[in-house]
């Protein structure tokens, strides 16, 4: 009905079916509701995946695809529940969901006790889940900001991928292990890309989501390690703003499945909701030449760059790990947008 009468505003379109709904389907009322707003909610998705361009230019064949048949849904899809359909009983560990067969109590969760925390200021929308035959429920917890600080310094830190992060106290966090995992994979993904069976792609779904926990996992521990020392030294954060780096940089083809993999951009937003509940200040600076510049004598120039891990200036002769000079010049850059007021300052009341 969305799609055929193009109706994807929620009061237009459940005014619509509302009462049908009910009476083809044996729905209560709040389910009803329910179904609509995922409905309206999932064409909102696909309307502002077309205004990015993540379908294609308009009159490509794989848009023209996408806009010519109505959304569907899988049988496990994520289903949002509110608190009349879902009730959660946090002194008893249970929940109990309405369904189609009638409302099921006593259902028991389990979670940690940091998150149980959390449930106790828990209002509105749960998500549950199907992941891997197993049911997780997601709820939206609101958390208020606190005012981020006046910080004495800042850490600067060097993204990469030989090493995923450097700071400029001189601590390298080595990707070496996370990439020997990626070429396990990517050999392995070429193995069952090959066979083209229908085993080999159920497969390849498999192993690409848990390639993908793992390098989730590898960020939220380096993210929360970097929050934690900034705090711990009422230091701020300064990261490189790498935003359309992979348009900009080339490789060569035996180092682009690498630099497609490199999940910067994750540990970045990482970084900035955990700074952010810490009240951690964090600012993005200019990347460029961080690498070919001096830490020491601000002299520039690419023959700076011996290699991947040295730097020696031609000018003062200092010499440094390649990522720790590049973390250190971060780090000014930060000090001096933080002067210039270039990012939102704390509240001095």
């Amino acid at each position: 009905m969305a799609f055929a009468k193009d109706l994807k505003r929620r009061d237009v379109l459940q005014e619509k079916v509302y009462y049908a709904l009910r009476a083809d389907f044996d729905l209560g009322a709040q389910p009803a509701v329910r179904v609509v707003k995922k409905v309206c909610d999932a064409y909102a998705t696909l309307r502002a995946n077309l205004k990015a361009g993540n379908y294609g230019p308009e009159g490509s064949k794989r848009r023209l695809k996408v806009e010519s048949k109505p959304i569907r849904f899988r049988e496990d899809a994520a289903q949002p529940f509110d608190d009349r359909i879902l009730t959660w009983n946090l002194d008893q560990r249970t929940v109990s969901i309405w369904t189609l067969a009638g409302r099921i109590k006593g259902i028991p969760f389990v979670c940690s006790p940091e998150a149980m925390k959390l449930l106790a200021s828990r209002k509105g929308e749960s998500d549950l889940v199907m992941r891997d035959g197993m049911f997780f429920l997601i709820a939206t917890i609101d958390i208020p900001d606190p005012d981020p600080y006046e910080p004495a310094g800042w850490l600067g830190v060097d993204l990469g991928i030989v090493n995923i992060a450097t700071t400029s106290d001189g601590e390298i966090m080595a990707g070496r292990r996370l990439n020997r995992y990626r070429k396990r994979h990517l050999e392995l993904r070429r193995k069952l890309q090959a066979k083209r069976t229908k085993s080999a792609k159920r497969v390849l779904k498999r192993i690409r989501r848990r390639e993908a926990r793992h390098s989730a996992n590898t960020n939220h521990i380096i993210a929360k390690k970097l929050v934690a020392t900034a705090e711990r030294t009422s230091r701020g954060i300064a990261l490189e703003d790498l935003g359309g780096i992979r348009a900009r940089v080339t490789a060569r083809k035996d180092q682009r499945a690498r630099l497609h993999s490199w999940a910067f951009a994750q540990l970045g937003a990482f970084v900035e909701y955990k700074a952010r509940r810490a009240g951690v200040p964090v600012v993005r600076v200019d990347p460029r030449n961080t690498s070919r510049q001096c830490s020491r004598c601000w002299h520039t120039h690419r023959s700076n760059r011996i290699d991947q891990a040295r730097f020696a200036c031609r000018s003062c002769g200092v010499i440094l790990h390649a990522d720790h000079n590049g973390s250190r010049n971060i780090a000014h850059r930060g000090d001096a947008a933080w002067q210039r007021g270039a990012v939102k300052r704390p509240s001095t009341a």
